[in-house]
């Protein structure tokens, strides 16, 4: 009778967050798959991210999880859980209600079982803070590994070396005007340079809006039509990228195509490309604002279409050729 293989102990890994926020803890799940190379290492994430987690080859899988709701059953018992979710105290309960043997997170007075772990830092950039949290851990986590491979998937023609807009982002505060955005496409068609326009299902209407204002054909509009395999394609077949403070600037930092981002009300020293990477501009007017704001951010909107230009030109172009192998 062959010998049973005995079952592999279980670290869950909270992260339930969105795109930006998945790819900026890519170094921390990669040092912790360094460290424990023998765990089943779960991400407990949006089932959405899951084809793009596994470019991370980091984790073992991603368990559907909504933020701060309870975690799958299947999540319970676990030998470990890495809290790179927030500081707490809810998400440090949404890990300890599922029983794990050990938590590692950051320290809040109201969490007991926290207290072991290292004071939050309200200005430290992303990347760096979770890779901080499994340092103090004993954990070895090099925050300049964020890249990752491209997918697969052929991109279509039109989008290789292309200029990617990106207009849309998850919250008001973080919209640039469309009009503004429509300038940026026209000018770069003006310089000889294609455009093409993404965005997610509820997208759509702006990237219409965006292409029909600087005059492109409709073929440009790619929002509403790709999934996230398909988007990640689309921005490592791009000349460059232009986007605001959202996810479609972390895919670009991660897969090495030129970006210039726009941040308000957000500062780039917290979300921002690492600063040792010249391929990706941050522009900021250098003023923070209220990221729940129903109206974009003053500062956000103190960066002109002159600015971007002017960020553009500094950035190295990829051919359509470069873009392809």
């Amino acid at each position: 009778m062959a010998a049973e293989i005995p079952e592999r102990p279980m670290l869950v890994i909270l992260r339930a967050l969105g795109l930006g926020d998945l790819l900026a803890a890519v170094p921390a799940l990669r040092a912790l798959a360094d460290a424990f190379p023998d765990h089943r290492r779960v991400l407990a994430a949006p089932q959405g991210l899951a084809s793009l987690a596994a470019f991370t080859y980091a984790v073992d899988g991603v368990v559907d999880t909504k933020p701060l709701a309870p975690l799958h059953p299947s999540l319970r018992w676990s030998d470990m859980a890495v809290n790179l979710h927030g500081r707490g105290p809810q998400s440090h309960r949404v890990l300890l209600e599922a029983e794990p043997g050990r938590l590692i997170s950051f320290s809040h007075p109201e969490v007991p079982q926290s207290a072991d772990g290292p004071t939050w830092r309200t200005e430290e950039h992303e990347v760096n803070r979770w890779c901080r949290l499994l340092e103090s851990y004993g954990i070895p986590a090099d925050p300049r590994r964020l890249d990752l491979s491209a997918p697969s998937r052929v991109a279509p023609e039109p989008a290789r070396g292309a200029t990617l807009i990106h207009p849309g982002a998850a919250s008001t505060a973080r919209r640039w005007p469309a009009e503004r955005w429509a300038a940026v496409a026209r000018t770069e068609v003006a310089n000889g340079h294609s455009v093409i326009v993404t965005g997610g299902r509820g997208e759509v209407e702006l990237a219409r809006t965006v292409v029909r204002e600087a005059g492109l054909e409709e073929s440009a509009v790619y929002a509403g039509r790709t999934g996230l395999l398909e988007l990640a394609a689309l921005v490592a077949a791009a000349g460059r990228v232009v986007c605001g403070d959202t996810g479609v600037s972390h895919l670009a930092t991660a897969l090495g195509t030129p970006s210039v981002t726009l941040f308000g009300p957000t500062s780039p020293a917290r979300w921002g490309p690492p600063p040792d990477r010249p391929r990706h501009r941050a522009l900021w007017a250098g003023r923070s604002g209220d990221p729940h704001s129903d109206s974009p951010d003053p500062g956000l909107l103190e960066l002109r279409v002159r600015d971007v230009m002017a960020a553009l030109a500094g950035l190295p172009r990829r051919s359509a050729r470069q873009a392809v192998l």
